[in-house]
């Protein structure tokens, strides 16, 4: 009985501490049960809506560019493209080849088609072709019983009803490289394109727009079951430019078959109103991408359709450049206006002679006759007083050789040389460097750009910086709206003094531009033409009688001209700059006339609705 007895305490002890373990288990899991269901209830709902719900960012419409009277220069159309979805074709050969019957499908295709099959879930759509025509995109939707499992998707590529005439300055987008995707998740969608030239490039930021976000349900493995939700993004806002689309049309067709740029400004306030630069190329085979037979053909033209020649293209100025030369002369009283220089057709330095242009001299000359004959002999010897430095100096405030603050990527420094830079290149700077400097030449280069920048300066007497950007979003930018730009410091009697030589270059008897004179209703052009060479002609071939247009194409000089207008109420600055072109005289100065004869008949700075386009016939005054 006392054996029974403990046998039953031993029993109840077990059973006491197996429902107490039992209790507190449950309690344990009570407490779980209510930490996961009351407590962290919403956290874990959340997660579980995450599981279910995806949600997905949709690409913004890029904005447009415009020009600025509103016409669209870069915008965006329509692309219809194929899509298979694997898992709704019964047979994925038997479907690529029926879709091969509608529109070819080259084999390179169809492998790459098979291969992103194999590599992906089979609901995830491939693209099979983009940039379907209407007509292809048709042909498709018809045809479309016979073809399960491909389908037509809707979406935009970029569109440049410009072309080629506007192709150096709207630039061209392309698909987002590695680098790009770091800087906006946005990026990674299919078919979003970042500039990558031009003010496409310029004004990425604002162009992009912001990504909208499609919350879409989904399955365990990722497909998409229904739409739940969706907030559309924000379009890219608009740029209008400064460009005249017209007047862009217009100086192209003047500039003809010339390997030629050409850069036209309102040198009130810095507006480029044409910036041309011939030949050119199609922005929109970069958006589509460029066949390697097409990239061979661009990068072995002689005449670099690739290159912005008006702001990337650098050229030694030749005697475009001495207006800076007499101006840094005046400024450090070097020379006054009046002195005179005599020039017997060369300048003795040594053992070495330097040429002027006329082989008989043009005998003795004061500043205002110098530039009306452009007399190397005479600049010669400014350049001899001054130095390379202070002349320099002083190309540096017209606006060569720095950068210019433009918006135009891409955009080059150029180069006129110091003692110190000549230094840093471990070399010597000797005295006949400075004296072919005070001709723009050497080691002198400068941007056609630069070169309108120049003459707006020379125009004005004001440090007028050059844009392309009018409006973002509808917005006057501050750098379009009418500015005081800071002085350039000179006596207005000196830069008086050397407008009058640039006037008597184009409007009086003798001078080198008689070509580029204006009709008179338009007021009168000043100007300066320049020759420049890209090699050296020996003393021997000058002895025999060397005449440059006898040269292979590529040995011939550069022509260049500069000029602004009206002479006495300066609206509009331009430079021109044909390659090879010979002489500036006959080759740049009658396109730089016929442009600023169409200019000044458009005032595009004066108009808001497009005008007509019209430009002066060739050889036209």
């Amino acid at each position: 009985m006392r054996r029974d007895g403990k046998q039953r305490s031993v029993f109840t002890r077990r059973a006491l501490l197996l429902m107490g373990g039992q209790v507190a288990a449950l309690g344990v899991l009570a407490a779980k049960l209510y930490q996961v269901q009351v407590v962290d209830g919403a956290r874990y709902a959340t997660l579980a809506d995450e599981n279910r719900i995806s949600a997905r960012l949709v690409a913004p419409p890029r904005g447009r560019l415009l020009d600025r009277a509103g016409v669209v220069v870069a915008g965006n159309r329509l692309n219809w493209r194929a899509l298979l979805v694997a898992e709704e074709a019964e047979d994925v050969g038997a479907t690529l080849d029926a879709y091969s019957r509608v529109l070819p499908l080259p084999e390179h295709e169809r492998a790459r088609v098979e291969r992103e099959v194999r590599r992906h879930r089979r609901f995830i759509p491939i693209l099979i072709a983009d940039f379907l025509s209407w007509e292809e995109m048709a042909r498709v939707e018809v045809n479309a019983p016979d073809l399960p499992g491909i389908i037509i998707d809707v979406g935009t590529t970029r569109q440049y009803p410009f072309s080629e005439k506007l192709a150096h300055v709207v630039g061209y987008v392309a698909p987002p490289n590695e680098d790009d995707l770091g800087e906006d998740p946005m990026l990674a969608l299919p078919g979003i394109r970042v500039g990558r030239a031009g003010m496409e490039k310029a004004q990425d930021l604002p162009l992009r727009g912001r990504a909208g976000v499609v919350q879409l349900e989904v399955n365990a493995v990722g497909r998409v079951i229904r739409e739940l939700d969706r907030q559309e993004g924000v379009p890219g806002q608009d740029v209008t430019l400064t460009i005249d689309a017209g007047l862009q049309e217009a100086v192209l067709k003047r500039l003809g078959d010339e390997s030629a740029s050409a850069v036209v400004m309102d040198c009130r306030n810095g507006e480029v109103l044409a910036m041309a630069t011939n030949p050119s190329f199609d922005p929109s085979l970069f958006n589509s991408g460029v066949s390697q037979a097409q990239w061979i053909a661009w990068t072995r033209n002689r005449r670099t359709p690739l290159i912005n020649k008006a702001a990337a293209g650098v050229y030694a100025p030749g005697s475009t450049f001495k207006m800076a030369v007499a101006l840094a002369g005046l400024d450090r009283k070097a020379i006054t206006p009046y002195d005179r220089v005599n020039c017997p057709g060369y300048l003795d330095l040594g053992d070495t002679r330097f040429h002027c242009w006329r082989k008989g001299g043009h005998g003795a000359l004061d500043l205002r006759g110098g530039l009306k004959h452009s007399c190397d002999v005479y600049f010669y010897e400014i350049a001899r007083r001054i130095g390379i430095d202070r002349i320099a100096a002083m190309a540096n405030r017209l606006g060569m050789g720095v950068d210019l603050p433009t918006d135009l990527p891409g955009a080059r420094k150029g180069l006129v040389p110091t003692r110190a830079w000549r230094m840093s290149k471990g070399k010597a700077w000797n005295i006949g460097d400075t004296i072919v400097a005070g001709i723009g030449q050497g080691f002198i280069q400068v941007t056609p750009m630069q070169l309108a920048t120049y003459a707006s300066r020379i125009a004005t007497g004001r440090a007028v910086v050059p844009h392309l950007t009018r409006k973002i979003g509808g917005v006057l930018r501050p750098e379009a709206l009418p500015a005081s730009w800071p002085s350039l410091g000179l006596p207005d009697k000196e830069l008086a003094t050397v407008r009058q030589g640039m006037w008597a270059v184009v409007n009086e008897g003798g001078g080198t531009a008689p070509a580029a004179r204006i009709p008179g209703n338009f007021g009168m052009l000043a100007g300066k033409t320049g020759s420049s060479q890209v090699r050296r002609v020996s003393r021997e071939a000058r002895e025999r009688g060397f005449k440059s247009e006898k040269l292979p194409w590529e040995f011939r000089p550069h022509a260049l001209f500069v000029a602004y207008a009206p002479y006495d109420n300066p609206r509009y600055a331009l430079s021109v700059v044909v390659e090879h072109g010979n002489a500036g005289a006959q080759a740049a100065a009658p396109v730089a006339r016929d442009i600023m004869v169409d200019v000044l008949t458009r005032d595009p700075s004066g108009r808001q609705e497009p005008p007509a386009n019209r430009v002066a016939d060739k050889g036209r005054v």
